[in-house]
């Protein structure tokens, strides 16, 4: 059976895996991107990684599928842009660097829209809120990549003198915690956040209120654009499901007039963390015509 590297590259950990050809992850490991050390740099441990999934396999790869974070050139398989978040990023060469190295078809593809979700819909919206926020638009199964390649990128969405991901990313949370309470930023973590507001911290759940009213507000201004049959979220922090459905819908529904908001279904990414590795394997499959 065939086996695949897949890779998704994320603002805070990349994770990585073997993938046999139907779909089953038979390896999954993950390291931290220390993304401020810039795109050069993220390229050389993608490669490190492709040599650790090689010997893993104990055998020869068929290919190499990548999701990432920045805006990507499908064709070419490169970066074209990223925030400040990754330095150097716009440029990085996944395809052709690794097709020259390891003599084997690779495939790039944003992170967004390769996470895998509503199926069966029209109209779909996808965003994934973790270090930044990513969106992506999928109508009738298949992903709206826009003119140049740069559609639904949402997180630089213009909103109350800021943006979008500046004010709603899950990063945003643990700074703001952090500086409510005095701290320093590394003693918070989104896990630790919710921890403690289920135990009835006030200053976290009103960080996590403001934060689903800011992801409500800005959901509903691309729903009066794309009006979506369902909008799907994921990234690390919508683990969190059960605290964060009801909030987050009565945020949309706030900002959504009534006939819009009836309409309008919520879900949360079914993958959650390997919902990356496995878009990105079935992007590979559809570019190369293997299912």
């Amino acid at each position: 059976m065939n086996k695949y590297v897949s890779i998704d590259i994320g603002g805070t950990a990349i994770k990585y895996g073997i993938i046999y050809e139907d779909a089953e992850i038979i390896c999954k490991r993950s390291m931290k991107t220390e993304a401020w050390k810039g795109g050069p740099a993220i390229l050389q441990k993608v490669t490190g990684i492709v040599e650790e999934m090689k010997q893993e396999a104990q055998e020869e790869i068929s290919g190499i599928c990548i999701s990432t974070a920045g805006m990507v050139d499908t064709k070419e398989g490169s970066i074209f842009y990223s925030a400040p978040l990754i330095p150097n990023y716009a440029g990085t060469q996944f395809k052709k660097t690794l097709e020259e190295m390891f003599q084997v078809p690779c495939e790039v593809e944003n992170d967004v829209n390769c996470s895998g979700a509503a199926k069966g819909a029209k109209i779909a919206l996808v965003l994934t809120i973790g270090t930044g926020i990513g969106g992506c638009i999928v109508i009738d199964g298949k992903v709206f990549h826009g003119f140049s390649n740069s559609a639904c990128e949402v997180g630089y969405m213009h909103m109350d003198d800021s943006d979008f991901q500046t004010l709603g990313a899950a990063s945003i949370l643990t700074k703001k915690v952090a500086e409510w309470k005095g701290e320093q930023e590394d003693i918070w973590d989104g896990y630790h956040i919710f921890e403690e507001a289920k135990k009835g911290d006030e200053l976290c759940n009103r960080a996590i209120d403001e934060m689903c009213d800011v992801l409500g507000k800005g959901i509903a201004n691309i729903c009066y654009v794309i009006n979506p049959e369902i909008v799907v979220l994921g990234g690390g922090i919508m683990a969190q499901e059960e605290f964060l459905k009801d909030r987050i819908k009565a945020a949309m529904d706030k900002y959504l007039v009534s006939s819009i908001a009836k309409h309008t279904k919520l879900a949360f990414a079914k993958h959650q963390n390997d919902a990356g590795m496995l878009g990105a394997f079935y992007h590979f499959c559809n570019v190369r015509h293997l299912m």
